[in-house]
């Protein structure tokens, strides 16, 4: 699903178009309260579901790829899970870079097959908003520019669930820039003073590739795209000009060309996220070089020890 979110969601109040879809908002959480299913659950695999309360640019799809790399590194097998959506193939793509991916309409049924195949862990990209799954583990994920816009839910604001649904979690998971962390924590134990915090943040690997005198051009089409450019100026990269697509946006041969027309009237370099350069496979990417991010996990030790804990509890 190609997305770009209102910029009214990302206002520190609420303004009259907010207000305005409030109803509607408000009928939409009744409608999901009201769903009762019975509690999916394989005890033959621990399951790990790593999503948000915030509708996109979180870095969840980032958190999944550090903890199988952090399982992995201990002998650990593990494995991703993600639902099937025609217009995600991207992340899909990208999971299926650092890891076996099991992919299905229900996650129930990839969960099963990751059990079959002798798996210990399955990692779910996305899922805490299925309320027919019991999870062993459960990050929401946040990013602490952001952190949850005007504090409503969809269509009023970026919220899939109400702020005050952090009560029923035991780990959240920061990423971004690492600023105003003092100020989110205090928020978060106001509304669950038990739950764990990890911090993280986006490093190049590849930064090294390019040449700081250049000036150059980004676009993207991820959820957030404001990080993504604020991580590359601050590793000195002279960045003349930044477009914004939608999450998830397939690109056209046209997006392209004008992309490619604006970078030599600007004498410019074009660069991209490695999610984004997944995407561009109809066009000519000749002229177009991707960022490669890790993930880096602040306080990794005590999210490892965690999981690892809870494992030898059950």
């Amino acid at each position: 699903m190609q997305f770009k979110k209102p910029r009214f969601w990302d206002y520190k109040k609420p303004n009259i178009f907010s207000y305005l879809l409030l109803p509607i908002a408000l009928f939409i959480q009744i409608i999901v309260r009201l769903k009762t299913k019975s509690k999916f659950k394989n005890n033959k695999i621990k399951t790990i579901c790593v999503g948000n309360i915030y509708i996109g640019g979180t870095g969840k799809t980032s958190l999944c790829i550090k903890i199988n790399e952090i399982l992995n590194k201990r002998k650990i097998k593990s494995c991703f899970i993600k639902k099937l959506y025609p217009g995600q193939f991207d992340e899909q793509k990208l999971l299926q870079r650092y890891g076996k991916l099991f992919l299905s309409p229900e996650r129930s049924k990839a969960i099963n097959q990751a059990a079959e195949e002798s798996f210990e862990f399955a990692i779910i990209d996305d899922g805490l908003q299925d309320y027919s799954a019991n999870y062993d583990f459960e990050f929401v994920c946040f990013n602490n520019k952001n952190w949850v816009g005007n504090g409503l839910t969809i269509p009023a604001g970026p919220l899939r669930e109400s702020v005050n649904s952090i009560k029923r979690y035991n780990h959240i998971f920061l990423n971004g820039n690492l600023e105003n962390l003092e100020n989110l924590e205090k928020e978060i134990f106001k509304i669950n003073p038990k739950i764990n915090i990890y911090f993280g943040k986006y490093v190049p690997l590849n930064i090294d590739q390019f040449n700081k005198t250049d000036k150059y051009l980004v676009f993207s089409g991820i959820g957030n795209h404001e990080t993504f450019v604020s991580m590359i100026r601050n590793y000195g990269l002279n960045i003349l000009k930044d477009i914004e697509f939608p999450d998830h946006y397939n690109y056209t041969v046209d997006d392209i060309d004008q992309i490619l027309k604006e970078s030599i009237k600007m004498s410019c370099k074009i660069i991209t996220t490695e999610k984004d350069y997944i995407r561009l496979k109809k066009v000519n990417t000749e002229e177009i070089q991707f960022i490669k991010s890790d993930l880096q996990i602040i306080n990794e030790e005590k999210l490892i020890e965690n999981i690892l804990k809870k494992n030898e509890t059950n």
